[in-house]
């Protein structure tokens, strides 16, 4: 029998629709329209993220098919797959090297930054630097890391059905009443809400199981998120769907909280009242031993 993840086709359809319903709004109000552009943007990042961990259906290339519009610009999907299926070996979460999707530096790297380079990466490692900086500092890292590695034949693939894709978005938004500057924009928008998921999935810790985050938000950034606020939850039922995972915490809150050793925020409230101008990490790793032999 086929398995069909009826949530997870819905909110990919309106995605979609918002998404295009956004473009068109541009003739109406653009700042409104670009507010809702990076909403849907957003909403379709975190769906990428689903279909990564094999949904809504088995067939690995249909799901693909669904999300491969690179509405974001900047991030190829099969880039985006590859690096965020080598973070889930939680053996190497927070490493500095061996985990794609890390924040913290290697304690030398760290020491070997000029003071200018210093002051970003801690304005950074504040909520509010990452919404306006993180973007900027997340791509580059990203680029820079990919450049490095452009011999890889999985990297050059990535970035060579990246091209067409992107093209195909950024020809869509010609087309329509929306600037190209003005998708840019909610793109940048889109990003920023990303990094407040990402901010403090992770920490260091000597424990593998303790290191990702539980933020029981039930609120709107929860949605756009996919319940992926509950990370450590996802993190050790990767496969389980988005629309589960809050089930799945009710019955098992105490054993979660317990594994996680209690890296818990009751809601996003809370993480902004706590994080906004105020650093959650160092920049180096604190816990960091050196490279694995």
């Amino acid at each position: 029998m086929t398995r069909i993840e009826w949530p997870t086709l819905g909110f990919l359809a309106l995605a979609y629709c918002v998404w295009a319903a956004a473009l068109w709004f541009a003739t109406i109000s653009i700042g409104l329209a670009v507010v809702v552009a990076a909403l849907a943007i957003t909403l379709h990042a975190s769906l990428q993220h689903e279909v990564i961990h094999g949904h809504p259906f088995r067939n690995a290339a249909l799901n693909t098919a669904l999300v491969w519009p690179p509405l974001t610009v900047f991030v190829p999907y099969l880039r985006f797959r590859d690096t965020h299926l080598a973070h889930h070996s939680d053996c190497d979460l927070t490493d500095p090297y061996d985990d794609p999707e890390t924040n913290y530096l290697d304690p030398k790297a760290w020491a070997k930054k000029s003071p200018f380079v210093k002051a970003i990466c801690l304005v950074n490692n504040t909520l509010l630097g990452r919404i306006l900086i993180g973007p900027i500092l997340g791509t580059a890292s990203f680029f820079r890391s990919d450049w490095g590695s452009r011999g890889l034949p999985e990297v050059r693939l990535g970035w060579l059905w990246h091209i067409p894709a992107v093209l195909a978005v950024l020809a869509f938004v010609f087309w329509s009443p929306m600037p190209i500057w003005a998708y840019l924009v909610a793109c940048y928008i889109a990003l920023s809400l990303l990094r407040i998921r990402t901010f403090l999935e992770h920490r260091a810790h000597t424990l593998n199981r303790a290191r990702s985050v539980i933020v029981e938000d039930r609120g709107p950034l929860a949605v756009l998120f996919l319940n992926n606020n509950l990370h450590a939850v996802h993190h050790m039922y990767p496969s389980v769907a988005w629309y589960r995972l809050p089930k799945l915490l009710r019955d098992n809150r105490d054993r979660f909280l317990s594994a996680n050793d209690g890296y818990h925020y009751t809601s996003y409230f809370d993480v902004f009242r706590r994080h906004l101008l105020k650093r959650k990490d160092p920049v180096a790793h604190p816990l960091w031993q050196g490279p694995k032999d």
